[in-house]
């Protein structure tokens, strides 16, 4: 089997320690370990873009937002997704770059802060949904509420900040991307779904200004590569393999998917809309239509990080779904 060029999507697991900790320390030795088996597909010769999560250090920036707003103003969800992004990235180019010459392969990595256009009219701005940051007693969220942010009560763990999470319509620097990859560089970018713009036509040629929302990360992965032209798209989690049945003694791994089967599957409920539904909704995403159009046709797998070499190289790893 031939992939083509690959698209990694590195999950929250990639990003921080064993237990959930994001201290920088946790940080680095996770993201080193995920670049061993990043660098374990780039060994194979195909050319490779990663991209990741962030919420966790989205989060952290958060509360440093919240305790610090007596001292210095609070910067917007656009910033902190670029400045995640720029942390992210540069670590990841650092034990990438290590982990490849501990292949032998004489490539370099290169992180580039990426936007992402949405639709300034997206519905989703309208009605804030997608969870942030820290529960919080409702007293201070009420004063995060006066600055014109949405709370929302979640019972006994107390109120959480929502906020809009549009969809994805355009990675605006694909020919960034394509530029370094064309230079031979691995390249990471999109990380965190990208940092929100839109098209303001205040500003001349309706130039792009960000906005205050987040993107989800596999969504935009599933866009990448469909921009790229990507063969194979991994979105790297904690577990080997989709389950249905999840939680119950008739939970069973999918395999060989096809985008029907898979379709039938999450329309059932089978999949959780804050964990592997926007994944199973990005590797559909992907793959529908690439047999009949133009391009590639393409598969996507989703497994766990530990197994995303073998899946490049097979179909017979993680959950796969193949064009019908």
């Amino acid at each position: 089997m031939t992939p083509g060029r690959v698209v990694i999507a590195l999950g929250g697991n990639a990003m921080t320690g064993p237990d959930g900790s994001a201290t920088p320390a946790a940080q680095r030795d996770a993201i080193a370990a995920a670049c061993r088996h990043v660098a374990a597909v780039v060994a194979t010769g195909v050319p490779v873009v990663l991209t990741h999560g962030n919420g966790p250090q989205v989060g952290n920036l958060l509360v440093k937002n919240e305790m610090a707003a007596h001292e210095v103003p609070p910067v917007p969800l656009d910033w902190c997704v670029a400045q995640t992004q720029a942390t992210i990235g540069f670590t990841l180019a650092d034990e990438l770059d290590a982990a490849l010459a501990a292949h032998g392969v004489p490539m370099r990595t290169a992180a580039l802060v990426t936007r992402t256009l949405v639709d300034a009219d997206d519905p989703h701005f309208r009605e804030p949904s997608k969870p942030i940051g820290r529960f919080l007693p409702r007293e201070q969220a009420e004063r995060s509420m006066a600055h014109g942010q949405v709370w929302e009560d979640r019972g006994a763990r107390g109120w959480r900040r929502v906020v809009a999470s549009p969809e994805p319509r355009r990675v605006v620097d694909v020919p960034a991307i394509e530029a370094l990859l064309a230079a031979g560089f691995v390249v990471v970018c999109a990380g965190g779904g990208g940092v929100p713009v839109v098209e303001d036509p205040a500003r001349p040629g309706g130039a792009l200004r960000g906005v205050e929302a987040v993107i989800d990360k596999d969504l935009t992965a599933a866009l990448l590569a469909r921009e790229l032209d990507a063969g194979t798209l991994v979105i790297a989690t904690d577990v080997p393999h989709v389950l249905v049945g999840y939680g119950t003694p008739a939970a069973r791994p999918l395999g060989r998917v096809t985008p029907a089967e898979l379709r039938a599957h999450a329309a059932a409920g089978e999949f959780a809309r804050g964990s592997m539904g926007p994944k199973v909704e990005a590797a559909l995403r992907f793959v529908e239509g690439s047999a009949r159009g133009p391009g590639p046709t393409r598969r996507a797998v989703v497994t766990s990080l530990e197994h995303i070499a073998d899946a490049v190289a097979s179909d017979d790893v993680g959950t796969v779904l193949l064009a019908s």
